[in-house]
């Protein structure tokens, strides 16, 4: 890995004390995984085409000039339709409340979330600080306005 670390200051809430902490499935993973801090024998039920809010257990206390982006796993995915619905979900660095995952099943058939699993990625990032400037007239360019599909087959 290069570059130097994002020091992240980390809260274990009581319902989610006994899981793994996030973090890298592998030693070159850009994410760190999030686990699932549903009731221990009482699984989530996610049927086809229905969404949860599933809890972590942590609050996260993300440094200015930075973001966490919540997004699916691969393998909750590919597996079994089951993706975050707002991806990449946004964590501010002035939030401080639990960390949540919106999951949404868009597979044929039910899947069942157990206290632990992997359920998200959290990537962090920097933010650019944006200034926005109202002008008359935007610079030409070959794109133009085209969009949606302007560009090719997708």
């Amino acid at each position: 890995m290069t570059g130097l670390p994002c020091r992240i200051e980390l809260r274990r809430l009581a319902h989610g004390e006994g899981l793994p902490d996030p973090a890298p499935a592998s030693r070159s993973a850009a994410g760190l995984d999030l686990h699932a801090a549903v009731p221990e024998g009482q699984p989530l039920r996610l049927e086809a085409g229905a969404y949860a809010l599933v809890p972590t257990g942590l609050t996260l206390a993300i440094p200015d000039g930075f973001e966490g982006q919540v997004r699916p796993r691969s393998g909750l995915a590919f597996s079994h339709g089951v993706t975050v619905l707002n991806s990449p979900g946004t964590i501010d660095a002035d939030y401080r409340g639990e960390v949540g995952v919106l999951l949404i099943n868009l597979g044929r058939d039910p899947v069942t979330i157990h206290r632990g699993e992997r359920i998200a990625q959290l990537i962090v990032a920097p933010v650019a600080p944006v200034v926005l400037e109202t002008v008359e007239n935007l610079d030409r360019t070959e794109r133009g306005e085209g969009g949606f599909g302007s560009t090719g087959r997708s």
